[in-house]
């Protein structure tokens, strides 16, 4: 099985490591010093897991690599678009593009690019960053990942990465609703990253403040009301979940919005709380919690994505 993993970062970075340690030729597609870094001493994870190395070939030019069976599409949001047109390279007659960023536009950007033919919804379940270039720090959560074909259906070529994924070792999980599944991670991003960003502390602490375990139970309701409106509704075990989730995981975990704050690089505000605000908008809904985060952090991505560029 040929795997390219599109941005290895904490996320890509992880799950490819494993995908190779098991066996599959991984192919990482990353840019700058974690390149370098990656060409020179291989990956290297630090993980409540357990620490591993491995040696995977890595490239910023997808032209490098050729078609493959699947591809781990793991760019943060702002960068979809573009990354999405650099794809044709990788792209034969059965791959598919699976998705596993942050929010629920990223399959319609893709599809647009490749076809929705080639493009699988999925979702990630950890928490992890680059420490250090060529160094992945994987902190806790589920460590697992979700996905589908997005008309549900269960597909071949789904049951053959969901093989090789327990294989490696990780939690995997094929389902036939990953519209819905998008959309309660959404609702669960929005709390644990709004709230720690905007707090500036991380999850323990929040926990234990009423006011503000308040707000990220609200935050999750009202991410979970605009999917409804907007017709793909989060059942109530689903909510309950995100709520039991943010109460396991590490009391010392922040978000990577939190972290890509404090650190001055640009931030998925847009496609998370931003999201929610617009479309609650579009549905006339009253979303107050999610409006408050997003005018507290809308200054700081701004100042980020001008430092950045």
């Amino acid at each position: 099985m040929r795997i390219a993993v599109y941005g290895a970062g904490g996320v890509g970075g992880y799950f490819g490591g494993r995908l190779a340690q098991a066996g599959a030729e991984v192919h990482l597609i990353t840019r700058g010093a974690h390149l370098q870094a990656l060409r020179e001493h291989g990956l290297r994870v630090r993980s409540v897991k357990g620490d591993f190395e491995v040696q995977a070939p890595a490239t910023d030019d997808p032209a490098d690599i050729g078609p493959c069976d699947f591809v781990l599409f793991c760019v943060k949001t702002f960068d979809t678009d573009a990354a999405a047109a650099r794809l044709g390279p990788l792209m034969g007659e059965g791959t598919a593009v699976v998705s596993l960023q942050n929010g629920v536009e990223n399959e319609e950007k893709l599809a647009r690019a490749v076809g929705e033919d080639h493009v699988m919804g999925g979702a990630a379940f950890i928490f992890a960053e680059i420490a250090e270039p060529g160094v992945i720090l994987h902190t806790g959560g589920p460590t697992s990942i979700t996905f589908g074909e997005l008309d549900g259906h269960t597909s071949e070529r789904a049951k053959r990465l969901l093989v090789r994924c327990e294989q490696a070792g990780f939690g995997a999980e094929l389902s036939a609703s990953i519209k819905t599944v998008l959309w309660a991670k959404l609702a669960f991003i929005c709390a644990q990253a709004g709230m720690t960003a905007a707090v500036r502390l991380p999850i323990g602490e929040i926990r234990s403040a009423d006011a503000a375990w308040a707000a990220f139970s609200r935050l999750v309701a009202e991410v979970c009301a605009v999917a409804e409106a907007d017709g793909n509704p989060v059942p109530q075990a689903a909510q309950e979940r995100a709520l039991a989730l943010a109460q396991a995981i590490e009391p010392g975990n922040f978000s990577s919005l939190h972290d890509d704050l404090v650190a001055g690089r640009r931030m998925e505000l847009e496609a998370l709380h931003g999201f929610v605000v617009r479309r609650a908008a579009e549905h006339g809904l009253a979303v107050p919690t999610s409006e408050a985060v997003y005018a507290i952090l809308q200054p700081w991505a701004i100042r980020n994505q001008r430092a950045s560029t």
